[in-house]
């Protein structure tokens, strides 16, 4: 099988739930993003390059992203298999994004498995995820199946996705680096929107639209859905890494604290816990003790912060189905996409 539909047409039973979605197709996106990949021109590129970007993005999750592009575009009654390129290009970044982010947090673990950085060595893990990142635009203008209007929508809309996140990258670790907890629920919720909503969320699903031939209504109706649930997704995952389990979440467990992150639990208990002072002192000193970090996360539970963060992920993406049902067709690709905001804020809670 070679493209997306034939994909879905060899599944006898049709997923009913995203997460069921994410199950059935996930591998075989896989496969379609990895053969973007290209190979070297001499063995040594292929040995220090290319087959261990390969082997990185074959390790590559549940593939939402280009999965909720290919739902989009069938959602304004497109066809798929033109949105091929622009998924994969939306998971190349995904990798450089992550590659990159391990290396700036000195992260440990991902996915279950040792950071690229920690296996291959810095330099190279920084030239992976270089490579990855030349692989976005390119992989998009280099589709013979696109025309070129559609080819110049789609690359703007790489390219300003790539600033955004860069953006909020930037937020996240310059708050980290000069020690500022003067940070507030609204800061971060502008940060997270700039790292996270834009490339998990809104672009996916705006260039799944675009790329479909949907009005200009659907493409900014499913471009808002996403910032509201990929801004969702990203207060769960900072949620999963306190209170979800180091075995489900698979990357260093509680290494916000340890990293200093301003996540929405923590603005939020600096302005409202009677001991923000303890935890500046744990958030401060790159602890690693497992017994300070659980006492961190009871200062977080305490002050109301941890139900405060899931409360407002569930509120975001209750409001954001209903907006979305209003403003798009019904369809099977529809109720994915909204079961979708259920899974960004339910899995492994």
């Amino acid at each position: 099988m070679d493209n997306i539909n034939e994909i879905i047409a060899a599944v006898e039973e049709p997923p009913q739930s995203f997460e069921e979605y994410l199950i059935c197709y996930a591998g075989h996106v896989g496969d379609l993003v990895n053969s973007y990949i290209p190979t070297g021109t001499h063995p040594d590129m292929d040995r220090y390059l290319y087959n261990p970007l390969i082997a990185y993005s074959q390790n590559g999750g549940k593939r939402h992203r280009p999965l909720i592009c290919f739902a989009a575009c069938r959602a304004v009654g497109g066809d798929m298999t033109l949105a091929t390129s622009a998924a994969a290009a939306i998971e190349h970044f995904h990798s450089a994004a992550l590659i990159h982010d391990d290396i700036a947090d000195e992260a440990e673990l991902r996915r279950g498995e040792p950071c690229l950085h920690l296996t291959q060595g810095m330099g190279l893990a920084i030239n992976m995820g270089d490579l990855a990142l030349s692989l976005v635009n390119g992989t998009v203008i280099n589709d013979p199946a696109l025309d070129d209007h559609t080819k110049v929508r789609v690359v703007n809309e790489l390219i300003d996705m790539t600033r955004r996140t860069i953006e909020g990258q930037a937020l996240d670790i310059g708050w980290a680096r000069d020690g500022r907890y003067d940070i507030l629920p609204e800061d971060y919720l502008i940060m997270a929107t700039h790292k996270t909503a834009h490339y998990s969320g809104a672009v996916p699903l705006a260039i799944g639209a675009i790329i479909g031939g949907g009005s200009e209504t659907e493409v900014e109706a499913l471009r808002n859905y996403g910032l509201d649930t990929g801004l969702a997704f990203q207060i769960q995952d900072d949620l999963l890494n306190l209170v979800g389990s180091e075995e489900s979440t698979k990357k260093d467990f509680r290494n916000d604290i340890t990293e200093g992150k301003r996540t929405l639990m923590v603005v939020h208990a600096l302005q409202h816990s009677e001991a923000s002072e303890r935890l500046i002192e744990i958030l401060s000193t790159k602890e690693k003790d497992p017994a300070v970090l659980a006492e961190a996360v009871d200062l977080m539970e305490a002050s109301g912060s941890i139900e405060y963060a899931r409360t407002y992920a569930e509120n975001l993406t209750s409001i954001a189905k209903n907006r979305l049902i209003d403003m798009v067709q019904p369809s099977a690709s529809r109720d994915l996409l909204i079961s979708m905001a259920d899974w960004f804020v339910n899995r492994l809670k």
